[in-house]
C-alpha cells in the first residue's frame, strides 16, 4: 500500500501585527472583549504588494528546506486558498513559477477554511494513484484584503499568513501504526451558503467582495459537525479517540476548538492551539499550527495527528496523519 509520508512542514507570517489595542482605536471593540469570546490577541497583515502568493512561496521554501528535500523533487503542488492573486491562472502555478518547478502540476482548492484538509485529502489520492510522487500542500490567504474594516464582528477575527507541508508517496504495509495520512472525510453543505461568504465575484458582480458571517450559526454548526467528522475518519482508520496524540483544529475560535477537544475526551495539552498568536487565516491555519507544534517538539515522529476544519460552503472535512 502507498502512503502519503509528511516530509516537512514550513510556514510564514507577514512582518506587521495589529493587536487587539490597535483594532480597537478603529471600532468599538477591546482587548478583553475580543480575547474572551475568540482567545485571539493579534494578527499579522500583509504589506501593500504582498500577494497570496508571496506569502505561500516562503512557506513552501521551509517546508521543502525542514524535508531536506529540492525542488527538483516535487511534482504536484496543491494550495489551498479564497484570496487568490487573481481570478486565473491559479496562484499556485505563480508559486510553481517563482519556486523553478517546470515539471508535473499546479493548482489551487477553494474550500475556505476547509482548503487545507481538502489539499491534504486531494494530494494523497494523487499520490496513492500514482499521479505524482512529492507533493507540495500549501494553505496561504490574505483575508485582510476582503474584511469590512467597520464590521467588528468579522474585521478583528481574520489575518493573513501561510503554511505547507512536503508528502511523499511512500510503501508501507497500510496498518494504522505506519506512518502517513491513514484516512481522510470530506463534506459540504450548500444551503448553508448564506452564514458564511463573500459578497462578490467576478460571474456575479464583476467586482470583489467582502466577508460577512452570521457569527453565531457558524459556531454551531462547527462544533457538531467537527465531532461528526472525527468520528468518521477514525472510524475509517479503526482507531478511536484515545489514539489520538495531537489534535490540530482549523484556529478560528478558542472556544470552538476548546469544545471539539472536549467532545473528544482530550487533554487540553493535547491540542495545539495558536489562534491567539495569528487569529483566523482561513486555510493557513491548520498548517501554521503544524509546523509551531512540529518545530517546537511537541509533534513526533510515530504520533497520530488529527487535522481538522470547517469553512464558509458549509465545506468542512478531517485528515488522521502519523507522524
Amino acid at each position: 500500500m502507498i502512503r502519503s509520508v509528511v516530509q516537512g512542514c514550513g510556514a510564514y507570517l507577514p512582518e506587521r501585527i495589529v493587536t487587539n489595542e490597535e483594532l480597537a482605536k478603529k471600532v468599538e471593540t477591546s482587548d478583553e472583549w475580543i480575547r474572551q469570546r475568540t482567545g485571539i490577541r493579534q494578527r499579522h497583515i500583509a504589506a501593500d504588494g504582498e500577494f497570496t502568493s508571496h506569502l505561500a512561496l516562503k512557506a513552501s521554501e521551509r517546508a521543502l528546506s525542514h524535508a531536506g528535500l529540492k525542488v527538483a523533487d516535487l511534482d504536484l503542488i496543491v494550495l489551498a486558498t479564497a484570496t487568490p492573486d487573481e481570478t486565473f491562472p491559479a496562484t499556485a502555478t505563480k508559486v510553481q513559477s517563482a519556486l523553478g518547478m517546470t515539471r508535473g502540476a499546479a493548482f489551487d482548492v477553494q474550500a475556505v477554511c476547509a482548503g487545507f484538509v481538502y489539499s491534504m485529502a486531494v494530494a494523497d489520492s494523487m499520490l496513492k494513484n500514482g499521479l505524482a510522487s512529492t507533493a507540495l500542500v500549501i494553505g496561504a490567504e490574505t483575508f485582510s484584503r476582503i474584511l469590512d474594516w467597520s464590521d467588528r464582528g468579522t474585521c478583528v477575527l481574520f489575518g493573513d499568513g501561510a503554511g505547507a507541508v512536503v508528502l511523499k508517496a511512500e510503501t508501507g504495509a497500510g496498518h494504522s501504526a505506519d506512518r502517513g495520512i491513514l484516512a481522510n472525510a470530506l463534506h459540504s453543505d450548500g444551503r448553508e451558503h448564506d452564514i458564511l461568504y463573500v459578497d462578490g465575484g467576478p460571474s456575479s458582480t464583476r467586482t470583489t467582495g467582502l466577508l460577512r458571517m452570521e457569527g453565531k450559526e457558524v459556531f454551531k454548526h462547527a462544533v457538531v459537525n467537527m465531532a461528526a467528522v472525527v468520528g468518521e475518519v477514525l472510524e475509517k482508520a479503526g482507531l478511536t479517540p484515545k489514539d489520538i496524540d495531537w489534535l490540530v483544529p482549523h484556529q478560528a475560535n478558542k472556544r470552538i476548538i476548546d469544545g471539539t477537544g472536549r467532545k473528544l475526551g482530550l487533554s487540553p495539552d493535547q491540542v495545539v492551539v495558536t489562534v491567539d498568536k495569528h487569529a483566523n487565516t482561513s486555510a493557513a491555519s491548520i498548517p501554521l499550527a503544524i509546523d509551531t507544534a512540529a518545530k517546537d517538539g511537541r509533534i513526533k515522529k510515530g504520533d497520530l495527528v488529527l487535522l481538522e476544519g470547517i469553512g464558509g460552503g458549509l465545506a468542512w472535512g478531517a485528515s488522521l496523519v502519523r507522524w
